[in-house]
């Protein structure tokens, strides 16, 4: 059983940064590919990034390449969203999730309860 907190969200102007965190509980978390997906107002759920269980590898929706980035600190049980450049398309729930190396959301276990993020124009 794996618990995941996200934080980090809040308003930010566009062009703007914010840093979203994800812990996790449980001493299984370097065994879960990690990824983070994103809601809308009034639209599905999206995929935005996943990284390997080590870190080592990582990969973007083409929406947010190159102004997101991904990480994992395994020894503090943590995933990290650095959000650049943030336009106002970005605006939406922020879930991360653990589970298997995807872009598909059903392959995912376990999921966080989310986190505002607000981009203004």
């Amino acid at each position: 059983q794996v618990q995941l907190v996200e934080s980090g969200g809040g308003l930010v102007q566009a062009g703007g940064s914010l840093r979203l965190s994800c812990a996790a509980s449980g001493r299984t978390f370097s065994t879960y590919a990690m990824g983070w997906f994103r809601q809308a107002p009034g639209k599905e759920r999206e995929f935005v990034a996943t990284i390997s269980r080590s870190g080592s590898s990582t990969y973007y929706a083409d929406s947010v390449k190159g102004r997101f980035t991904f990480s994992r600190d395994n020894a503090k049980n943590t995933v990290y969203l650095q959000m650049d450049s943030l336009k106002p398309e970005d605006t939406a729930v922020y879930y991360c999730a653990a589970g298997g190396w995807s872009t598909l959301s059903y392959v995912y276990d376990y999921w966080g309860q989310g986190t505002q993020v607000t981009v203004s124009s």
